[in-house]
């Protein structure tokens, strides 16, 4: 079974920037396509960005597109998520997790498993 451990994160200023890691355990990573979410304090999990098995695709919502940036290594089972340019708005809990292997939206979280411990990013005005 595949674990994640996450790693990074931590408080930054407006306009900064951080990277958030998520290693796997296991030799079936690369079989995985892989996603990032991030829940607030009183809110729903929300989808940040998403990468194929390949690392050919990416996928963002509107609200973090154009400063955020997911990349994998599968030699080092470890995805990447790279923020620039961080609000305060994006302070929350993220969360790494493996897309489960069937047909489904990169966007939807009941599409995940396996997910990392979390790390918290603040950002502060």
């Amino acid at each position: 079974q595949v674990q994640l451990v996450q790693s990074g994160g931590g408080s930054v200023q407006a306009g900064g920037s951080l990277r958030l890691s998520c290693a796997a355990s296991g030799r079936t990573f690369s079989t995985y396509a892989v996603g990032w979410f991030r829940q607030a304090p009183g809110e729903e999990r929300r989808f940040v960005a998403a990468i194929s098995k390949s690392g050919d695709n990416t996928y963002y919502p509107d609200s973090v597109k154009g400063r955020f940036t997911i990349s994998r290594d599968n030699a080092r089972n470890t995805v990447y998520l790279e923020m620039n340019s961080l609000k305060p708005e994006d302070t929350a809990v993220y969360l790494c997790g493996l897309k489960k292997k069937r047909m489904g939206d990169y966007d939807v979280e009941v599409e995940y498993e396996h997910w990392g411990q979390g790390t918290q990013v603040t950002v502060s005005s």
